[in-house]
């Protein structure tokens, strides 16, 4: 029975048979883990860069990690212990009273806005916008 070097799981466990047969070869399966790696790497850096922005920040973040873990132990690890993190501060959270949640949320707006304010400082009104936007946002924001 052939081990997975990295997971220490047999390889005939794995339950997608596509990838039993791509593990079975070590070529293919160098050139598989490569790729995983490439594609967890750029969607957690992309999930990195938009964490401070309006959106799904840290849910990309996860996705990332995620397709990382199922290559690689140390993302695996890595992914259970910010999911513990993640469960800590949410649990953490339910338990203050309201005006702790308010200004955590207040506090949390604040900061999105500075990144967004400083990102439009720093490239400027997006083009798609109408030109009445891209006015207001010129001439009140002093961009």
């Amino acid at each position: 029975m052939s081990h997975d070097a990295d997971h220490d799981t047999p390889i005939e466990a794995d339950d997608w048979a596509w990838r039993r047969r791509i593990r079975s070869n070590p070529h293919s399966r160098r050139i598989y883990r490569i790729a995983v790696a490439l594609v967890g790497a750029a969607i957690t850096v992309g999930g990195l860069v938009l964490v401070p922005a309006p959106g799904p920040g840290w849910l990309i973040v996860f996705l990332g990690l995620a397709v990382l873990a199922s290559e690689f132990a140390w993302a695996q690890r890595l992914l259970h212990h910010a999911r513990r993190r993640l469960d800590a501060w949410t649990d953490w959270l339910k338990l203050q009273p309201w005006w702790v949640k308010v200004a955590v949320s207040l506090l949390t707006c604040a900061f999105v806005l500075a990144v967004v304010y400083a990102y439009l400082l720093w490239q400027g009104p997006p083009g798609l916008l109408p030109d009445s936007w891209e006015h207001w946002l010129e001439s009140t924001l002093g961009l």
